[in-house]
């Protein structure tokens, strides 16, 4: 399936306009909605081709810029040193209650979307896994995918780095599917554990993966992408979101 041109779209949020992309099929018709949370980078090549890829299997997939009242419309930051530390500075500069709005915005922006279903899914990597577990307790929310995702054990998203979300895992109605690198230094055996453990004494219906990558395997710019873990990831992925969001 092809997808149509990239469009933009400014949406009104409790700080400022969230700048945001439509990735979606060119056949004209309604599909399920999907809100793609990136990295600290914003939206890079990579996340970029992850929504293409998105769209290309029957999803209207809408990415917006995370720190979109942190830096200039259209920013992307660099995978290197300086814009590293930038980003994870912004990560804790913006406000918890701030994520949660843009996430909602997201959200009702693809509900009532011309081009989509209003059946809806949620997917992040890094930062971004973690913006999308959050989403997922959204109750439109049906499925939600998080690789990877940062500070979740460790209660560090947003200013004061003392975030609710392990306290909220029973908020989350839909399915997970999460994805973890086993040598990833970011999130050692004892912080996924305690994810693992939060999730299922909520009963919390969800998969759980774990493969022999560090952190950003599915990033594939740099030395740390795995094409084959990638793959493997892709396939989980669209099953998830055809049997949930399609059915």
């Amino acid at each position: 399936m092809m997808i149509a041109d990239i469009e933009t779209v400014d949406l009104p949020t409790e700080t400022g306009p969230m700048h945001s992309y439509i990735f979606r099929p060119a056949p004209k018709g309604r599909y399920p909605g999907i809100v793609l949370y990136s990295e600290i980078y914003q939206v890079t090549g990579p996340i970029r081709r992850i929504a293409a890829f998105l769209a290309g299997h029957g999803f209207v997939v809408l990415v917006p810029e995370v720190y979109h009242e942190l830096e200039p419309l259209g920013t992307v930051l660099n995978y290197d040193k300086p814009d590293t530390d930038r980003g994870n500075q912004h990560k804790i500069t913006k406000t918890l209650s701030s994520y949660d709005a843009d996430g909602r915005a997201a959200l009702d922006f693809l509900h009532t979307f011309t081009h989509c279903t209003g059946k809806l899914g949620v997917m992040g990597i890094c930062l971004g896994g973690h913006l999308a577990f959050r989403a997922a307790m959204n109750q439109n929310v049906l499925a939600g995918v998080c690789f990877y995702a940062t500070d979740i054990h460790t209660h560090g998203l947003g200013k004061g780095k003392q975030d609710d979300t392990l306290d909220r895992v029973g908020e989350i109605q839909g399915e997970l599917l999460m994805g973890w690198g086993r040598q990833d230094p970011h999130i050692p055996r004892e912080g996924r554990a305690e994810i693992y453990n939060a999730l299922t004494d909520l009963d919390v219906h969800f998969q759980w993966h774990e493969f022999n990558n560090a952190h950003a395997f599915l990033r594939d710019e740099g030395y740390r992408y795995d094409p084959a873990t990638t793959q493997i990831s892709y396939s989980m992925i669209l099953e998830l979101f055809h049997r949930k969001l399609k059915s």
